[in-house]
């Protein structure tokens, strides 16, 4: 099993809470409680549903709000919301929710259409405050009230949508199309939350216009998992299967540790057979199956050790599921009415699941999340290892764990399996920018006098880099200060054999791809302010493993090469927290964007995962990339020729097209391509 990243984290002592009761991001959003749009963007357990609380009701109480209403995505979720002790700890009032009108606790949510409608509607006609529903339910109530009353029945209501991902800006997304409407009659109140801000596939959550409305608040998974307590560090990994994935269950599953197995998507590749074959087999690999638990509903599996095993199927999509929803839902207290974190942590030791126990799924003491098969969508990813990241007593480590199927023979299509590959290696890559801290970066000329590296109060991780292109506009300086998560997991999409095979120049990576991202998301920037952002895209990328080559070979000398972003060797403890980590390289390097651009991101990550293969195995990735040879375009030529150059001045001689190296074969081919352009202009200006 290959560690592509692992991530450690410095300790705050566990979260602090202000005179009113407020956690950090919370105060952080209190501050902004007078925008009339709020976009909160918090990774899991950061406090996103007391964060509303605080917001909502100062806004029914200071500012003209008649109503809250709390969509969620689906029941599941709602408990979050549900009426919670504030005053204890020093808000001036508590988050009441009558239980009538919490429909994901109360089993409206699990009535018709029509029913859960007219409920919704006697909410709106009654004195209380405060409802909570689910997506569904808010556009069929929405729809059904504004045909009858208008859309003015919503004036003075605050809508808050949990995560808001769910939204896109095309025509045919029902839940943006309402936010859109809302929105250009400003006559409601809006906080959105969500702790993926992107959506697994190309449709854009906001339109740029309506996104302008929103007042931005960013709490970093860093500064979360910066402030546990408990939780220290976070490993993702990959495993490779031969075969059926069942044949490697026993190699990445540890069945001492907490864990979310999620099988494959049904239809996909990796799916042998009828689901629930397929949790007999995982049950089968752990031990042998001995009954249920009457209660609970789990089962019950016994190890070869003698130990019974509790397991929550969620995969069974019969009647009892309902009943093993509630028992994984229900905290177990002890006499003081708090949680007995041995008796809690004890109910059950793994879940298995399909389609479920992703976003909003809350099981603290969850150790591994274990994924079996590739994963299109990045956001999936990112909610699937946010199971993990929670903290709790007695888990200092958190592990994620793809196992995929190893591109070689068993494959129908070679090529297409290294693809699959490249898929899992960007998720990987992405969720290292997501673990990152919140970067944002400047111009440093020599004898600036501030500090390399510094927090500001916003959280942010401000650093210094020679020769950097600053934002040069309004526009631009936005981009970069508000859009580089989606730019980042754009780039991370767009990782194929063109930036990662061997031919591949680091300068084609981070220049003429990330470029192409940026021209592509963004119309009619100039050619200043596309390389601005570009420049902010490329440090994003490459500092943390940047930091991290430094930590395990402080003497490097080749930025070119690939390196390791994981270091076999101990790295624990808060001296190796990535702020730290960060800290010690720059204070080494004088770190510059040509710097920055000489080293690709994607290729770390592939020559990392590339070490779990044999060599035959290898050749054969290697092969399939070589039959997907691209070809020389003018603006790869262009972004190699200071390469040409070098190569020549240092060899005494130009790239030979015939070498063993397949880099100097592409500059050949490069120089070549530049010679014949030049040939043919001199021929055409001749006539």
């Amino acid at each position: 099993m290959v560690d592509l990243i692992k991530m450690t984290y410095g300790s705050k002592g566990g979260p602090r809470s202000n005179a009113l009761g407020m956690r950090e991001m919370q105060a952080r959003v209190y501050e902004a409680r007078a925008a009339q749009f709020i976009l909160l963007k918090a990774p899991p357990a950061a406090g996103k549903s007391r964060a509303l609380m605080f917001l909502a009701l100062d806004k029914l109480e200071n500012q003209g709000v008649k109503k809250a209403i709390v969509a969620v995505p689906e029941t599941s979720i709602g408990g979050s919301f549900k009426s919670t002790d504030l005053t204890s700890f020093g808000f001036h009032r508590d988050w009441v929710v009558n239980e009538r009108w919490n429909l994901c606790l109360s089993g409206e949510e699990g009535k018709a259409k029509a029913q859960k409608v007219r409920t919704f509607e006697a909410f709106m006609d009654s004195e209380d405050e405060v409802i909570v529903c689910t997506h569904a339910t808010f556009r069929f109530a929405f729809e059904e009230i504004v045909a009858k009353r208008g859309i003015e029945a919503f004036d003075n209501c605050l809508i808050a949508i949990d995560e808001f991902h769910h939204v896109a800006a095309s025509d045919d997304n029902r839940l943006g199309e309402i936010l859109r409407r809302l929105l250009n009659r400003e006559k409601a109140h809006v906080m959105a939350m969500t702790g993926s801000y992107f959506r697994g596939d190309s449709v854009p959550v906001l339109r740029p216009e309506d996104e302008a409305r929103f007042r931005s608040i960013t709490y970093s998974y860093y500064e979360q998992i910066e402030g546990y307590e408990h939780l220290k560090s976070l490993g993702i990994s990959y495993a490779f299967y031969r075969g059926r994935y069942i044949s490697a269950i026993k190699d990445v599953l540890d069945t001492d540790l907490k864990t979310i197995i999620h099988i494959p998507h049904r239809g996909s590749a990796e799916a042998f057979g009828e689901k629930h074959d397929e949790v007999g087999q995982i049950y089968d690999a752990i031990g042998e199956h001995i009954g249920h638990d009457p209660e609970t509903g789990f089962d019950l599996v016994r190890r070869e050790d003698g130990r019974v095993l509790k397991i929550a199927d969620l995969v069974d999509d019969g009647p009892e599921r309902d009943g093993v929803k509630a028992a994984l839902q229900a905290e177990i207290q002890g006499a003081d009415g708090k949680r007995d974190d041995a008796a809690d942590r004890a109910k059950v030791d793994l879940i298995v699941a399909l389609g479920m126990a992703k976003e909003g799924f809350d099981w603290v003491w969850c150790e591994h999340a274990l994924t079996i098969g590739y994963r299109n969508s990045l956001t999936e990813i990112v909610q699937i290892v946010g199971r993990a990241t929670r903290d709790a007593p007695g888990k200092p480590h958190a592990q994620f764990t793809n196992l995929v199927a190893e591109p070689g023979v068993e494959t129908t299509v070679v090529a297409d399996a290294v693809n699959d590959m490249l898929k899992a290696i960007s998720g990987a890559l992405l969720m290292e920018q997501v673990l990152a801290p919140n970067f944002r970066f400047y111009r440093r000329e020599d004898g600036d006098i501030r500090e390399p590296v510094h927090v500001d109060r916003d959280g942010r991780v401000n650093i210094g880099i020679g020769g950097l292109l600053e934002p040069p506009t309004p526009r631009a300086r936005a981009i970069v200060e508000e859009d580089m998560q989606d730019l980042v997991a754009k780039a991370c999409q767009a990782m194929d054999r063109r930036v990662v095979a061997d031919d591949v120049a680091p300068e084609v990576a981070t220049q003429l791809v990330l470029t192409e991202i940026v021209e592509n998301s963004y119309e009619d920037l100039t050619a200043e302010e596309t390389e601005a952002i570009r420049q902010d895209l490329a440090a994003r990328m490459n500092l943390i493993g940047m930091a991290q080559r430094h930590e395990d070979n402080p003497g490097f000398s080749d930025p070119a090469g690939a390196f390791s972003r994981n270091d076999e060797g101990d790295s624990d403890g808060p001296n190796h927290s990535l702020l730290n980590m960060v800290r010690r390289f720059i204070n080494v390097r004088e770190l510059d964007i040509d710097l920055i651009d000489s080293i690709n991101p994607f290729r770390e990550g592939f020559d990392v995962a590339s070490r779990a293969f044999d060599t035959p195995l290898l050749k054969n990735i290697q092969s399939a990339m070589v039959a997907q040879r691209i070809q020389m375009t003018e603006d790869e030529a262009l972004v190699l020729w200071p390469r040409i150059k070098r190569f020549t001045k240092q060899e005494g001689r130009a790239p030979n097209p015939h070498s063993e190296d397949p880099l100097e074969k592409r500059l050949a081919e490069a120089h070549a391509y530049v010679r014949a352009k030049k040939a043919e202009r001199l021929r055409a200006a001749a006539v």
